[in-house]
């Protein structure tokens, strides 16, 4: 079944300049696709036409019909007063919907027996119960966990969140809608990574339709089963994730260039026989005229095939300086806090030189203000930072800031670089700023352009530790690419904040972990980090395991010695035996209640309870069985 048809689709908003230009593509149902181009080539205004925010000029578009679609890049706006809590309460409006009218119903068949009541509250309590209708704060429990959106926040209102917390909430409030088709407009900008990964393992299980915008590698690597990319306002298909893309693109471009120079060749050919023929034709060979003039139409219609395009690499590289001595940074037991909050304490490390460390963990915990403490921006409330004498720092922030956005890209470099005109024209081309681009106000770039105009005079200093804050935030993957051409090209230190897994992985050498206000070092690359991340969840979920790896530790004895212990573990058996049983029979009566809704409301309470329970009984008696184990071994 297909979910999304689009046909033909033109779209310009100014006259002669169509960014869609005969788009033609269709997503069947439960596909998971990804849409890329740079920016600018019309992914978030294809997404607004699907949900028809805004209308298109020619061609034809289809949904499914009875699909639910939910756009994440558009935040609806709610009433004044309305809290986090209550825009994910809209996501079960239908549900209340059911809720007030089962309860009314209810009071009414308490009064006397009526088939018609009876029976529409019988299709009311099942649709309800399918539609999870028991489980509402459950799930709106774990989407919360899963996002990071905490009770207090929860709390807060809406209007009062940043544009990336509305964009999270937003999120949450379309996968507690269920929707059955999801267009996603770069997802995990505002997500830091356990979010992302949190939001990849949803979309894994998510048995509905994605169609996804993302500058993400790793998380398209991880979510989408096929690519379609917009070229000059039309669709180029891959049948597979990021990376075939990647090595498709590719290929298909060495296919057609080779093709084009093939053509060139045979063109130049067939100019040459046609320039022979028309010297035979003058001297009187007049036969070979007509010859000359149907070869050279031959060459025209050659002509059409246009030489196959690929974006010029940005000539980008570092001004480096020469780096003396072993000693780059030296962090003794440094602290921060802002009021009562606490972001780290007794910080130490220490940084030598040639390494390129990731500064990891999850948004607000203060991985920015420990860079801005670095820079001089921020004072600590404690400790000390040394850097080495040689040391000159390059530092390229998250929140890119220019004294004076009123003058024009050419105008900037010229003042705060102190070179010339034609020095500043070379430089701002080498990063793609050309023509009358360059006479722009900054003001008039966006975010990602200015990161490349910041990173474009950063290149001309003479450092030896690079910063960087984020630095691929709203840069698409072309963009990406540059600049971490550039890095790769750096041989200096490096330290970064990223949640761009694929630039983590390609760059650190070493990880810095800031979570519950400490940070964990950890010396090896981000993949050898997830693993070791990954054994110790594996050993903290297996005690018994735990129990035999560790080296063994003289353990008071129990009273009673093992026949005792072999007693409680019994006793924990039948324990988790009777709990068994009562799930079973609780089971059963909201089978017998299903259509008695204030029942089955108790009952769902009753179970939750008693899931809980079971899961403490199941830990004890694994705990016991495990010592019973060590103490017969």
């Amino acid at each position: 079944m297909i979910d999304i048809s689009v046909s033909n689709l033109v779209k310009e908003f100014e006259v002669g300049s169509k960014i869609l230009n005969g788009l033609t593509f269709q997503v069947d149902s439960g596909e998971r696709v990804g849409l890329l181009g740079p920016n600018g080539c019309g992914k978030t205004t294809l997404l607004r036409i699907l949900t028809r925010a805004i209308d298109y000029d020619e061609g034809e578009v289809v949904t499914a019909p009875g699909k639910r679609m939910g756009l994440i890049s558009q935040i609806p706006v709610y009433p004044a007063g309305y809290t986090v809590e209550d825009v994910l309460e809209t996501a079960f409006a239908p549900l209340h919907a059911m809720e007030e009218e089962m309860t009314k119903l209810a009071e009414e068949m308490g009064k006397g027996d009526d088939p018609a009541r009876m029976a529409r509250y019988d299709q009311l309590a099942s649709a309800f119960q399918m539609g999870g209708g028991y489980e509402t704060q459950i799930n709106k429990n774990k989407v919360c966990s899963g996002l990071s959106i905490s009770q207090a926040m929860r709390e807060q209102l809406f209007d009062q969140l940043s544009g990336g917390e509305k964009t999270r909430v937003n999120l949450g409030r379309l996968i507690l809608e269920d929707t059955d088709i999801l267009l996603l407009d770069e997802p995990t900008n505002h997500l830091d990574l356990r979010a992302t990964e949190w939001l990849e393992e949803y979309l894994e299980k998510f048995k509905g339709t994605v169609l996804t915008v993302s500058h993400d590698r790793y998380f398209l690597d991880k979510v989408v089963q096929r690519v379609i990319e917009i070229q000059e306002g039309r669709a180029e298909f891959y049948s597979g994730n990021y990376s075939f893309y990647a090595v498709e693109k590719e290929r298909r471009y060495e296919e057609k260039l080779k093709q084009y120079e093939k053509e060139q060749a045979k063109i130049q050919q067939l100019e040459k026989a046609a320039e022979q023929l028309r010297t035979w034709a003058y001297s009187g060979m007049d036969k070979t005229f007509k010859r000359a003039q149907s070869m050279e139409k031959r060459i025209e219609r050659m002509r059409t095939t246009d030489r196959p395009k690929r974006e010029r690499k940005m000539e980008v590289r570092f001004g480096e300086r020469e780096f003396r001595g072993d000693e780059v940074l030296t962090i003794k037991n440094l602290s921060k806090s802002f009021g009562d909050r606490m972001l780290f304490s007794e910080v130490n490390l220490e940084v030598e030189g040639g390494e390129r460390i990731a500064l990891l963990g999850d948004n607000g915990t203060g991985k920015s203000t420990l860079l801005k403490i670095l820079m001089g921006e921020e004072e600590p409330d404690g400790g000390k930072l040394r850097l080495g004498p040689t040391v000159k720092i390059g530092y390229l922030p998250q929140i890119i800031h220019f004294e004076h956005p009123e003058r024009s890209l050419v105008d900037t470099m010229l003042y705060e670089l102190d070179c010339t005109a034609q020095t500043a024209r070379n430089r701002l081309a080498a990063f793609k700023f050309r023509g009358e681009d360059v006479f722009k106000p900054v003001s008039a770039l966006s975010g990602g352009e200015q990161s490349r105009l910041r990173l474009c005079m950063l290149m001309d200093a003479k450092i030896n530790l690079l910063i960087l804050d984020e630095p691929t935030n709203h840069l698409d993957i072309q963009s990406r690419e540059w600049i971490e051409e550039a890095v790769e090209e750096y041989e200096g230190n490096l330290l970064f904040v990223s949640h761009d897994r694929y630039f983590i992985d390609r760059f650190a050498t070493r990880i810095w972990m800031l979570e519950d206000g400490h940070i964990t070092d950890f010396k090896g690359t981000y993949q050898e980090y997830q693993a070791a991340r990954q054994r110790q969840r594996q050993l903290a979920a297996s005690p018994t395991k735990a129990v035999k790896e560790e080296p063994k530790k003289e353990k008071p004895k129990r009273p009673g010695g093992t026949k005792n212990l072999e007693k409680e573990v019994a006793a924990a058996e039948r324990a988790v035996g009777k709990a068994e049983e009562r799930m079973y029979e609780l089971t059963q009566q909201i089978e017998e209640a299903s259509s008695d809704y204030l029942k089955l409301q108790e009952l769902y309470e009753q179970k939750e309870a008693l899931e809980e329970e079971i899961l403490k009984l199941y830990g004890t008696w694994e705990s016991l069985s495990a010592e019973l184990e060590e103490a017969r071994g």
